[in-house]
């Protein structure tokens, strides 16, 4: 049982930290997207982007990546993610 505990938490933490580097190359991707467009539309994928970077320094990842998807869905681009 104690083996089991053990791994969970391995498993746990890996995937935290997995999330956690994954967030500031989500947020360069949607940065490069809408580049320097000041177009009410790239405004709004600015305001989602800073909410998921909000949710980043937070510690919700999963959260973070997420908004960051729903950035992405606003600006018309797909996002690569970490496997």
């Amino acid at each position: 049982m104690k083996r089991f505990v053990s791994a969970v938490a391995l498993v746990v933490l890996t995937a935290g930290t997995a999330l956690a580097t994954e967030c500031p190359t989500l947020q360069a991707q949607i940065d490069a997207a809408i580049g320097t467009r000041y177009d009410p539309s790239a405004a709004n994928v600015r305001q989602i982007a800073a909410e998921a970077w909000a949710l980043h320094q937070a510690g919700k990842h999963a959260e973070s990546v997420a908004k960051y998807d729903e950035a992405a869905q606003a600006a018309g681009i797909k996002l690569t993610h970490k496997q």
